[in-house]
């Protein structure tokens, strides 16, 4: 089981600039993909990007593409997410999880407790 700690949300004018960060530990964490998701107020869950466990492969849903950024240090055990040019409707609570990274993204761990990221306009 991988333990997850999320952090570096906050409050951010439109255009600006977060990163969040993911702490992971437990058995075999530096090996598994990991992805990030968000979950806006009334909205499902979403994915917004993924990671393969080397760090060579990525993928972003369409409208974080070119703004969000997925990267890894398993030096670190920490993944992390650069998010730029923020727009108010990527207001929401931010996950991150292991994934199945080529088997649909299936969930393999269980969720932390989040990071809340605020965009103001």
């Amino acid at each position: 089981q991988v333990q997850l700690v999320e952090s570096g949300g906050g409050l951010v004018q439109a255009g600006g600039s977060l990163r969040l960060s993911c702490a992971t530990s437990g058995r075999t964490r530096s090996n598994r993909s990991m992805a990030w998701f968000r979950q806006a107020p009334g909205k499902e869950r979403e994915r917004v990007a993924a990671i393969t466990w080397d760090g060579l492969t990525t993928s972003y849903t369409d409208s974080v593409k070119g703004r969000f950024t997925i990267s890894r240090d398993n030096a670190k055990n920490t993944v992390y997410l650069q998010m730029n040019s923020l727009k108010p409707e990527d207001t929401a609570v931010y996950y991150c999880n292991a994934v199945d990274y080529y088997g649909n993204y299936r969930l393999l761990g269980s969720w932390g407790q989040g990071t809340q990221v605020t965009v103001s306009s």
